[in-house]
């Protein structure tokens, strides 16, 4: 799997990604959200998106910010097709080993709907925090 950044032409693929991605898990947890709401989600740092490729096909999104010692992973999104079959924890693993070189501690958010929770529990992120729908959880930096 490659990556490269995303570009305005690739908002169509992520929106429906999205959807196929998150619209289950925030119908399961009470969150009612219109087409606006998905658009604005899939704005949001965009400059920070980059396309997960099998070949020349988009099958995923990676968003991260790295920002000095504190990085935040925004969203890690795959088609359903290619979930639960190792490549996000794949991409996951590729994260952390940048954020270690760079000395930095990773930041998520997860909805607490999303058994997404027990992957980044087993790459060794922490429940830092939660409120009604998400665990806030952070792997610290190892040197």
């Amino acid at each position: 799997m490659t990556r490269r950044a995303a570009s305005i032409k690739d908002v169509p693929f992520l929106l429906k990604l999205r959807h196929q991605t998150m619209d289950e898990h925030l119908a399961a947890s009470g969150i009612t959200v219109d087409e606006a709401e998905h658009l604005a989600r899939v704005m949001y740092r965009f400059e920070s998106s980059e396309l997960l490729l099998v070949g020349n096909e988009a099958v995923g999104l990676l968003k991260l910010a790295r920002e000095g010692q504190e990085w935040e992973l925004i969203q890690v999104q795959l088609v359903p097709r290619l979930q639960r079959q190792g490549l996000g924890a794949g991409i996951l693993r590729e994260v952390i080993a940048e954020a270690e070189v760079a000395g930095a501690a990773l930041s998520l958010s997860v909805l607490k709907a999303n058994p997404a929770r027990s992957l980044y529990e087993h790459l060794g992120f922490v429940v830092e925090g939660e409120d009604g729908h998400e665990y806030f959880m952070r792997r610290l930096a190892r040197p």
